[in-house]
Parts: C-alpha cells; sequence; structure tokens
C-alpha cells in the first residue's frame, strides 16, 4: 500500500490502535479504491445522500452549510485521515446538511458502506473505534450547542481560541478562516468579534498579527 495512503488510514479514528500490517491485512477482505478529485470540484450538494465511506488521504475537502438568506458559511475542514459525513453513512436519513467541495487536488480512500459493515462485523477494534467516532461527534455537537445557545460573545470568542491552541498545539494559533467566516459560523456579527479581539489585545490577552494570534493570558480572556 502506498505510504501517503497508509499514513492517512493510520491518522484516521477508524483505525486507532492498529498496526500498518493489521490495517492492510483488514483491507485485504473487503474492496475499496482511491479516487482523486481535481481542484475546486463539488464533492457533494447538500440534500445529496451519502453514498460511500470516503477517508481524506491527501488535500481538503470544505464543508459548507446555507443560511436561510441563501448565504454559505463554512463550518469544517477535512484533512488527511478525516472521515466524510460518519454519522450519516448509516442513518435512516443520510441526506448531507452541507456542501462539500475540493480545496486544491484531493485524493480520498473510498469504500461502500456494506463493506465498512463487514470491517465492524469482522473487527472488535474497528468496530469500538467506529463507535466512538460516532460518540464523539454527539459530545462535539453538544458542545457547540451550548457555546451557540449560552455563551456571551467574549466567551464564544474566548472559546474558539482556546479551541485553537488545543488542536495547534501552540499559544501562537493561525485562523484559517477570514474574521467574517467565523463570526458567520458562531452566528455573531464581524464588528462584534473584532471589538471582543480588540478588547482582548488591550487587556494583553492576546497578540494579533493578521490571521496570527498569540496568546499571552489565558485568565484575562476567561474573566
Amino acid at each position: 500500500m502506498d505510504n501517503n495512503v497508509m499514513k492517512a488510514l493510520r491518522s484516521c479514528p477508524l483505525f486507532a490502535g492498529m498496526s500498518e500490517i493489521e490495517i492492510e491485512l483488514t483491507l485485504g477482505n473487503v474492496s475499496h479504491q482511491l479516487v482523486s478529485l481535481p481542484s475546486h470540484e463539488v464533492y457533494a450538494l447538500a440534500g445529496m445522500p451519502c453514498k460511500y465511506v470516503d477517508i481524506v488521504v491527501n488535500g481538503i475537502l470544505i464543508c459548507r452549510m446555507a443560511a436561510l438568506s441563501g448565504k454559505q458559511v463554512e463550518v469544517s475542514r477535512l484533512h488527511s485521515g478525516n472521515m466524510v459525513a460518519p454519522a450519516f453513512i448509516f442513518s435512516k436519513d443520510r441526506s448531507l446538511p452541507v456542501s462539500v467541495e475540493t480545496d486544491g487536488k484531493v485524493q480520498l480512500f473510498r469504500m461502500r458502506p456494506e463493506e465498512l459493515k463487514r470491517l465492524i462485523d469482522m473487527d472488535e477494534t474497528i468496530r469500538m473505534n467506529y463507535i466512538r467516532i460516532l460518540s464523539n461527534i454527539d459530545v462535539f455537537l453538544t458542545q457547540k450547542m451550548k457555546v451557540l445557545s449560552l455563551f456571551t460573545v467574549r466567551e464564544k470568542v474566548a472559546y474558539l481560541l482556546m479551541e485553537r491552541v488545543g488542536e495547534q498545539g501552540s499559544n501562537e494559533v493561525h485562523l484559517e478562516r477570514s474574521r467574517q467566516e467565523i463570526a458567520d459560523s458562531f452566528g455573531i456579527q464581524k464588528f462584534s468579534l473584532l471589538r471582543v479581539l480588540s478588547d482582548f489585545e488591550k487587556e494583553g490577552a492576546i497578540e494579533i498579527h493578521g490571521r496570527t494570534i498569540k496568546i499571552l493570558d489565558r485568565r484575562k480572556m476567561l474573566k
């Protein structure tokens, strides 16, 4: 198996705790293929059914959700090792809630849902990993609902920055999305986001350099 493909599969939560040999032997029992998509290709439109079990090998998939006004808001980016819509693979309604587009060239490791079912039936590790993936999605959505419905604007911005600190493993956070896209994803006005960031900077909590924000004092953001 190609090194890039194996690297992506090893980082995929579905194969957590499995060695390269175990992954390769397990996948030898099911049909799968590699799929290449060009840059700015529509992977799926909102409302289309989830037909495949896809894992990103190379490139980035951007997921966007449309507001009632018709404006699209970026909700997530899928990188190498990420599964596409794992919660919808076996759901009763498999309609995707987001539109998905490639950002540059993308390579996918693809199986059909019945092949994933075979893996789940055959391998206890994969079975538990898939259950854990679904559980983590539930936890994430519960936390997201809490943030959107109960947090103040200041708390939302602090939560965003601390979340990025955890993801990137550094006190210097690089924001992939624009200020407008970030504001839209939290359901707040752009000027409210900019005001809070300005307040954080004046209070000595952060330093802002374009899309890079350095966290100086976490406590000052949470007061």
